[in-house]
């Protein structure tokens, strides 16, 4: 009996190992390919975010979902337009990116707390934040190494557009999510060295 007791467990852990690699293999796989469609990114994010608010104005008009849990969602929404202005370059440290992170957490802990007075089933629950609340977020999070490899197109004030991007970032280098994403590919499947 403790032999099978322990051979579940290290398939557990087999099974979990295998899911790991594949969400990252996933992931890694979506970074490039929105790396190399910038354009095609922004037009399918911008569809998410129409979805994403038609989606909870269904959920107003059809299940009575509070109001003030549709209107922070919608806002969220137009927040996320604003970021999709400046797609692929998404600057960390500007106004909308903190505030979309700070609507991201208020809009779980509304959820939560309504889904904690309400009944409806995990699968409905699981819905709500899937297409409200975590696949808009997720596409600029995969998204954020794609503004790395644009070439500059406007002028700051006092910034020489050419000789400041060649100065700040270095050739064939990567950064942000593709350079993590690299490291643990390497690390876990290292590729073979030609010895002459």
């Amino acid at each position: 009996m403790w032999f099978m007791y322990v051979l579940s467990w290290l398939s557990l852990l087999v099974q979990v190992a295998f899911v790991t690699l594949a969400i990252a293999a996933g992931l890694y796989y979506l970074a490039e390919l929105i790396e190399e469609y910038t354009v095609v990114t922004r037009r399918i994010i911008k569809y998410m975010i129409w979805f994403s608010s038609g989606v909870l104005l269904g959920l107003y008009v059809f299940e009575q979902f509070p109001v003030s849990l549709v209107a922070v969602g919608l806002f969220t929404n137009l927040v996320h337009f604003g970021l999709l202005q400046t797609f692929p370059c998404i600057v960390l440290t500007s106004p909308n990116f903190g505030l979309s992170c700070v609507l991201v957490v208020v809009n779980h802990y509304l959820a939560f707390q309504y889904f904690a007075e309400e009944f409806f089933l995990f699968s409905e629950v699981l819905a709500y934040f899937t297409f409200c609340l975590w696949l808009i977020p997720f596409a600029f999070f995969v998204s954020l190494s794609a503004g790395e490899n644009v070439l500059p197109s406007t002028v700051q004030p006092g910034d020489d557009v050419v000789s400041n991007y060649f100065t700040k970032t270095k050739r064939g280098k990567r950064s942000g999510i593709l350079q993590i994403f690299s490291f643990l590919r390497e690390a876990v499947l290292p590729s073979r060295q030609k010895i002459y």
